[in-house]
């Protein structure tokens, strides 16, 4: 048999991986053209006007926009290297400006909460959507574009890993991209660490708002929000009655709804109990099978003891998987 036609398994791998690194290359470099083409679009239309017209003070303008013009100029850069094939220092060079993303995301709550105070204001509203009718922005609005630094960063770490993957680990760049997708895993994961605890605050501060009281007062701070949700108490004596519960990291909040015709605080909560966590044995009396009829669980503390009820014995699945998770994070 000529040896023209014997198959080389190495090559054809070596041939595959060459195949997705240019694809992915490809990608990184046009989706990268498209990034900087939009964080251009804010740094025109929108921070330089407003700094230029000072509609908003600098702070201000800080706050709602944080770092964007720096992530801008890095893009530029990386941009550059990208399209001078200069891939792994490009890559490399980026690395030293990531912790930019990282006070981006610890600046978004801020940011979200100061544009919608202004555009509740009709002049600065009206200004906002002249520049969105631009022919520069298609249908995109600045709604749109401020959460793009965030989701670009999990695109670097998709691509940059595909990049490594597909490099042999003889080429010189195989180091650099191995270096670079590792730290902006890490950067990812902060990132995602500030967006949960950005996510708890919001939950803390609607469930606070849902309580009214004196024991309602502090009862959330500092806390991890896990659920929350209706569940019958089945007493001693008597009928069940529902009530609704809000479960976090350390404890178990039952409230009573008032009534929708209170003066001041209809359709909010009073706080009736709060259960440590830490302090609770829990039992899953019925509702095993996944079947119809609901279930009981019983929750029990140095003083009290508690049976909750549900006839939706999916909810009840839910409820007992995050009490399950609630105390066995203090029992470690």
């Amino acid at each position: 048999m000529s040896s023209l036609g014997t198959r080389c398994p190495v090559r054809e791998q070596r041939a595959r991986w060459e195949r997705k690194r240019g694809r992915a290359a490809l990608e990184l470099l046009e989706t990268e053209r498209r990034y900087q083409e939009q964080l251009g679009l804010v740094v025109q239309y929108f921070l330089r006007i407003l700094r230029a017209k000072g509609t908003l003070r600098p702070a201000e303008l800080q706050a709602v926009f944080g770092p964007w013009e720096s992530l801008h100029a890095v893009s530029q850069e990386l941009l550059l290297h990208l399209e001078a094939a200069e891939w792994g220092a490009g890559l490399e060079r980026f690395c030293c400006h990531l912790e930019l993303y990282t006070r981006f995301a610890a600046n978004e709550a801020r940011s979200t909460a100061i544009l919608q105070k202004w555009l509740r204001k009709r002049h600065f509203r009206k200004f906002v959507q002249l520049q969105e009718g631009r022919p520069e922005f298609g249908s995109l609005q600045l709604a749109d574009l401020l959460p793009l630094p965030l989701q670009r960063l999990q695109q670097y770490e998709n691509l940059v890993v595909a990049l490594a993957e597909n490099t042999h680990p003889d080429s010189p760049d195989y180091q650099q991209f191995s270096k670079v997708a590792q730290k902006l895993s890490e950067v990812t994961q902060r990132v995602s660490a500030i967006g949960r605890e950005h996510e708890n605050v919001r939950q803390l501060h609607r469930i606070q708002s849902l309580l009214s009281g004196r024991l309602a007062k502090g009862l959330i701070k500092g806390r991890w929000f896990l659920r929350q949700g209706w569940l019958l108490v089945v007493p001693p004596k008597g009928e069940p009655k529902s009530r609704m519960f809000f479960l976090f990291s350390d404890a178990l909040l039952m409230a009573k709804p008032r009534s929708v015709l209170h003066i001041l605080y209809g359709g909010t909560f009073v706080c009736q109990a709060l259960y440590p966590m830490a302090q609770c044995q829990l039992q899953r009396i019925f509702g095993h099978s996944g079947g119809p009829g609901g279930g009981l669980l019983s929750l029990s503390f140095p003083h009290e003891k508690l049976l909750l009820m549900s006839t939706d014995q999916e909810a009840l699945s839910h409820w007992y998987h995050s009490l399950t998770l609630a105390v066995s994070s203090h029992t470690r």
